[in-house]
């Protein structure tokens, strides 16, 4: 650096990675700040510019030099700090410290205290960003994915998952032709042996048999009455590899979720869709299996359906540095398990690193909802899917029985010109009770997805707006 490009510098004063020292004397400080640097994005520190800007420049001697080198000594890891000198008039320089951090040394500490840069300001790291900081380099150093997989051989695999995943792959371009070449050297190629042995994600990925070693290859589904966990209409505990269960949960939240799509003649069955985007539904869950912590042996995906949300909940916080607030932006993909997220992305499974959260919160804006709310609870993370207003204070999970949908469609054909009760019992080949019939109207009506006009035997039912409109 030379006199030109410090004055630049100086006059955008100080900020996120730059800081201004006076002199060595403050040298405590300084590395205080370096400290800073190193758990952030790198900085530098300008020892002979006074807070206000000004250049006053320093006398380097020896024993100057040895004190900057006996401090860096005392930071843990030991850091890349780079020194540069910037000449000045009256023979005095300008000290440039240039703090390099590397990942995976993440956190740092100066004589045993953390610290953090926020905007222009250096301050001690609180004690629970540090302890997550170290279990964030815990995990980068031994990540629980890569560790063999004791007492699991090539036959505890589902072979025909791993070949349809070759299959997938290939389809989609991810993949090259090798669908010829053994179940060794696909794994190998997937990054899921070491020395010939299994990795703990291999099972992960395409494990058959899960106790007593892998009880966090878990998932567990809740259907709740009401809007709290008193009590269950529906629950299941399943283990097994991750896409076992996601198909699993697909299932499950389409068995549970009201239909959205619009009621068709003669097309009844395809136009059958979940409230929530399936889309953004499989999103979430792929972002769960491959961003959960699996080092809990009671750790688990969940999927719980309340009457007013659907929240999908996976263990482990967001890695240090994100916030729930990002997942709506541009940011960068921290991967907690790069090679079970890898696998999902040759399969065809992730689009593009770092942009499944927004991808989640475009598909229910489009589909006309809230966007989800992202956040961090007791140690996991939480998407949560609410429902437009259409149907508020209604239920967002609701069974609809083959007669609401006879009747759907049956008023579908009428193409809005509403149709009489008479007409639609005499659409069913074998028509319930009158007062069956009734209150299946009633429920129908309650959900806002039919409405009458007129009275008596002349009042015609029809699709209500709401319902149309949701189903475009």
């Amino acid at each position: 650096m030379d006199l030109v490009s410090l004055k630049e510098m100086i006059q955008k004063g100080e900020s996120e990675t730059v800081e201004f020292k006076k002199s060595t004397a403050l040298l405590s400080a300084i590395c205080e700040t370096l400290c800073g640097f190193l758990n952030g994005k790198g900085g530098k520190v300008l020892i002979g510019v006074s807070s206000e800007g000004k250049v006053v420049g320093q006398t380097i001697s020896d024993s100057t030099l040895r004190e900057i080198a006996e401090s860096i000594k005392k930071f843990e890891p030991p850091p890349i700090i780079e020194m540069s000198r910037v000449e000045i008039p009256d023979k005095k320089v300008v000290i440039v410290l240039t703090a390099c951090p590397t990942h995976s040394d993440v956190p740092y500490v100066f004589q045993g205290r953390p610290f953090q840069r926020i905007g222009s300001t250096t301050s001690k790291m609180p004690q629970q960003a540090y302890q997550r900081l170290l279990l964030e380099r815990n995990h980068n150093n031994h990540r629980w994915e890569i560790e063999i997989a004791d007492g699991y051989r090539l036959d505890d695999l589902d072979e025909e998952e791993i070949r349809h995943t070759i299959r997938m792959g290939i389809e989609v371009g991810r993949l090259p032709e090798y669908r010829a070449e053994g179940i060794p050297t696909i794994l190998d190629k997937l990054g899921l042996r070491k020395n010939q042995r299994l990795l703990n994600a291999a099972v992960v990925l395409f494990g058959k048999k899960f106790l007593p070693e892998f009880t966090q290859c878990q998932l567990r589904l809740a259907r709740f009455k009401g809007v709290d966990k008193a009590e269950f209409i529906d629950q299941t505990q399943l283990l097994g590899n991750a896409f076992h269960l996601l198909n699993e949960s697909m299932l499950f939240l389409r068995r549970h979720l009201p239909i959205a799509g619009k009621i068709l003649p003669g097309v009844l069955e395809r136009s059958d869709e979940p409230l929530f985007p399936l889309v953004a539904l499989r999103e979430a869950l792929v972002n769960a299996f491959c961003h959960r912590t699996y080092t809990s042996p009671g750790g688990a995906v969940s999927i719980a359906i309340f009457d007013d949300r659907l929240e999908i909940w996976n263990d482990g916080n967001l890695p240090f540095g994100l916030i729930p607030a990002d997942l709506k932006k541009d940011h960068t993909s921290h991967q907690r398990n790069p090679v079970i997220a890898n696998t999902f992305y040759n399969r065809g499974l992730i689009e593009k690193w770092g942009r499944g959260t927004q991808k989640i919160v475009s598909l229910c804006v489009k589909a006309g909802h809230p966007e989800p709310d992202f956040c961090e609870q007791s140690g996991s993370f939480v998407v949560c899917f609410l429902p437009s207003a259409y149907i508020a204070p209604y239920r967002v999970s609701h069974d609809l029985t083959e007669r609401h949908r006879q009747i759907l469609q049956s008023l579908s054909a009428s193409l809005g010109k509403g149709i009489t009760f008479t007409e639609i019992k005499l659409a069913f080949t074998d028509p319930p009770a009158d007062r069956t019939l009734r209150d299946d109207f009633q429920h129908l009506k309650r959900l806002r997805l039919i409405d009458v006009s007129g009275h008596g035997r002349g009042a015609k039912w029809y699709l209500t707006g709401a319902y149309e409109n949701k189903a475009e």
